[in-house]
């Protein structure tokens, strides 16, 4: 079991890489563009080197640069070799790089528009504008990234009546980890966050039972313990979800079911929109699932609110 406290989790943050499992993964407009070379990333993930992770990470960051530079300025960009980028371009199932070049640019052909298109944009200081256009796009990009099976999959687990969900989320992505246990707590018995002090956390690590879903979130830079805690839950044999926001995170890699979500933020933060909007999706599968007996529960609720709201 690994060591964290919360006086370290805000400066325990690792840019760690791995591969995923089954990925459901954006399409271009936020974060991710869903170019060929992004879905062949996301399945040999497990298998590339570090230097090749981070090459992976800026063509799936950067597929401009991609498309328009060279093998040199790639490589310096990841901080690798240039025989990195080849090796890379080839075990991705490319002839070369000249190949991988030609596929990004291929893709991104429908997403580059012309100047005097783009000269008719709203000018950056309409922040409203600004948050709408990229706000959608991340909503757009996350729901349409959705897999059906994959969604109907983790609605399946997370409506069992056997297994407890727990819900683990890093600093910043509390606020709607928080909002899950809660949507999902009114459906159904046993939804609770993996949260706490150093010996809670490991409390509940160590009590979990193969029949458990874990769901775990947090966006880049990924915090150490939510990466370990997620890990371990995945030893525990716990059924684990990630929702994140790279093809290459840690996450992914230890879950059997994982949502890319858009993140792309016009300010200094990732927005958490996407994110969001999957988890509404989620509940609301898990609502069809439990329609019956979520129905009599919430009509309980619904009478306790009665006597604690006021817009009635």
């Amino acid at each position: 079991m690994r060591a964290w406290g919360r006086r370290n989790r805000r400066n325990a943050c690792s840019r760690l890489y791995g591969g995923g499992n089954t990925l459901s993964t954006p399409s271009a407009g936020a974060t991710l563009p869903r170019v060929e070379s992004a879905e062949r990333i996301g399945r040999l993930g497990a298998s590339l080197t570090r230097a090749e992770r981070r090459v992976a990470e800026v063509v799936l960051e950067r597929p401009q640069l991609v498309a328009f530079g060279t093998v040199a300025e790639l490589a310096a960009a990841a901080e690798a070799g240039a025989a990195t980028v080849v090796r890379l371009a080839l075990k991705l199932g490319f002839d070369g790089f000249t190949q991988l070049q030609a596929s990004v640019q291929h893709d991104l052909a429908n997403q580059l528009r012309p100047a005097a298109e783009r000269i008719r944009e709203p000018v950056a200081t309409d922040r409203v504008g600004r948050h709408l256009q990229l706000e959608a796009a991340n909503v757009q990009s996350s729901l349409r990234s959705v897999d059906p099976d994959l969604l109907d999959d983790v609605v399946r687990h997370l409506a069992d009546p056997a297994a407890r969900v727990f819900v683990l989320a890093g600093d910043n992505s509390r606020g709607i980890g928080q909002q899950l246990v809660v949507d999902l707590g009114a459906l159904r018995d046993d939804v609770c966050p993996l949260d706490g002090n150093d010996m809670a956390v490991r409390r509940q690590l160590a009590l979990l039972r193969p029949t458990d879903v874990v769901v775990t979130l947090d966006f880049r830079r990924y915090e150490r313990w939510v990466v370990d805690a997620a890990a371990d839950a995945a030893a525990a044999g716990a059924w684990c979800v990630a929702v994140t926001d790279s093809l290459l995170s840690p996450l992914s890699s230890t879950a059997q079911r994982t949502f890319v979500v858009a993140a792309a933020g016009a300010g200094p933060f990732d927005s958490h929109v996407g994110a969001l909007a999957v988890f509404n999706l989620v509940v609301a599968g898990v609502a069809d699932q439990l329609r019956a007996a979520a129905a009599d529960r919430l009509d309980r609720l619904e009478a306790v609110w009665q006597h604690s709201l006021t817009d009635r």
